[in-house]
């Protein structure tokens, strides 16, 4: 099997948004390489590329339409100019195996492990998520990923709740709720393949029978008890009003994937609808709880 490799020409600075809106319009994995052409295949938690000139890659499936991903990637990053590119079809490598050496037991919270499977969780009566990379994005080690999970973590009520994991991704804060508790979680992304990996994900941690999976225009008119949403800064901003709409009067929503210096666009588009209760920042990453009026 063959891969659509495109590689990004950026800076240190922008790595982490080009990262993310690689994900977001679909792509496998996103590997970052320096002049000398080492991997970093995600930046280990409260670290960040030191490289001046960075080369994000990252990895399509063959038949991904390079014209749709260019416009995608276009519209997603701006105001950010679409740095210099370049586009390769490469044969298949050993993906995993890279992974595996890279990707390790991580702790968040006083409760809460992430766990690949090829290892023993540390602590066998914690709250243990088996989660292997996959095809979705979220193992835990991006600062916006853990910001969620430790929220997750500190709460002691969720029992009898549903929610909604906007973004989904891996299922990895779906996960999280389920074993925290929750009753129901509806688990909403724009891929397909992420649909895939939470429920493939939510069997590995027999939490799947809770776990709802759908397409943003498939979800259903209801009002949830909270919402998580881990994606990047322009999509929140657009959907505040459609949050709204989908929880409950007091409800808890938590936002992340949002850079310092967006924050008080996405706080000011949430105003209307929420109560901020809270701002924390890890490495210019931002997290945010609302609660509904």
């Amino acid at each position: 099997m063959a891969w659509l490799q495109i590689t990004l020409e950026t800076n240190a600075e922008e790595v982490d948004i080009i990262s993310d809106a690689l994900m977001e319009v679909g792509a496998l994995s996103v590997t970052l390489k320096d002049a000398a052409d080492e991997p970093v295949y995600e930046p280990a938690l409260n670290t960040t590329p030191l490289w001046g000139n960075t080369q994000v890659v990252g990895l399509f499936d063959e038949n991904a339409d390079i014209h749709a991903v260019k416009q995608s990637l276009t519209r997603i990053l701006a105001p950010i100019v679409l740095p210099k590119y370049s586009f390769e079809l490469i044969e298949d490598q050993e993906w995993s195996r890279a992974w595996m050496e890279h990707f390790h037991p991580m702790q968040f919270g006083q409760r809460l492990w992430i766990c690949p499977s090829w290892s023993e969780p540390p602590e066998s009566d914690a709250i243990n998520i088996l989660l292997d990379p996959g095809l979705a994005f979220g193992t835990g080690t991006h600062p916006t990923t853990a910001l969620c999970l430790e929220w997750l973590d500190q709460q002691d009520d969720l029992k009898q709740q549903t929610w909604i994991d906007y973004g989904c991704g891996s299922g990895i804060l779906a996960i999280a709720a389920a074993k925290l508790g929750a009753e129901k979680i509806w688990c909403v992304d724009n891929d397909p393949q992420a649909l895939i990996a939470t429920e493939d994900n939510g069997g590995k941690n027999e939490v799947v029978s809770v776990l709802e999976t759908c397409l943003p225009e498939h979800l259903p008119t209801f009002q949830a008890d909270g919402l998580v949403a881990n994606i990047l800064a322009n999509p929140l901003i657009t959907l505040a009003e459609t949050f709204a709409r989908h929880v409950k009067p007091n409800a808890w929503v938590v936002l992340s994937g949002i850079l310092k210096e967006q924050s008080q666009s996405v706080i000011e588009s949430y105003q209307t609808y929420f109560t901020l209760h809270e701002i924390v920042e890890r490495e210019n990453w931002i997290r945010l709880v609302f609660q509904k009026r």
